[in-house]
């Protein structure tokens, strides 16, 4: 047997593929424990509740701050570019974990740790789409409008995420960028 560490990380990629395939609240310790491959005391060891291993999986596997700097990804001049690389550089519709984003959706109606997650993800992200476009563009524009259209960017991202677990279409994120910068472009305070 591995490392405490790769043991741990089994029993999580074990819940992982459960939760998501089956349901949190269908999915039991020793299914989780059969499919890491390990003792169903050992599960218990590290997560006393099978709702410590979902509140890991947040922490660990989707973490609610963005991973980057406004610097990083606006361009001077360019809010529709720096959206772009914004949406590029969180890549919540390429998380590697396709499998994570589902449980995401399915339980955030269902239990308070997964909805407070997605709410403080979706808060952390218009708060940086909002330092993005302070960067991105050049002059002064109404903080109100600066925070609709944060949000209104965030929902097409986090849109995108959300329909890519079901393989289908999303929505145009460099098209929402474009309507985006050119509502944005006109304003001023």
């Amino acid at each position: 047997m591995g490392t405490s560490t790769s043991r741990r990380e089994r029993i999580l990629d074990a819940a992982e593929a459960q939760f998501a395939g089956g349901g949190f609240a269908a999915t039991g310790t020793t299914a989780i424990a059969d499919g890491a491959g390990v003792p169903k005391g050992l599960v218990f060891y590290y997560f006393p509740r099978k709702v410590d291993i979902l509140r890991a999986l947040l922490a660990e596997r989707l973490p609610s701050h963005p991973l980057c700097e406004p610097v990083e990804v606006a361009r001077p001049g360019d809010p529709v570019a720096s959206l772009v690389a914004l949406a590029r550089t969180l890549g919540l519709g390429r998380h590697e974990s396709i499998v994570l984003r589902t449980i995401i959706w399915r339980e955030s109606g269902t239990h308070p740790e997964v909805r407070e997650h997605l709410t403080a993800l979706r808060d952390s992200i218009i708060e940086l789409t909002e330092r993005v476009l302070d960067v991105a563009i050049e002059h002064t524009i109404d903080p109100v409008m600066r925070r609709q259209a944060a949000q209104t960017f965030v929902a097409v991202v986090m849109d995108e995420a959300n329909a890519q677990r079901f393989d289908g279409a999303g929505p145009d994120v460099a098209g929402a960028a474009r309507i985006i910068g050119d509502a944005l472009a006109s304003e001023t305070t």
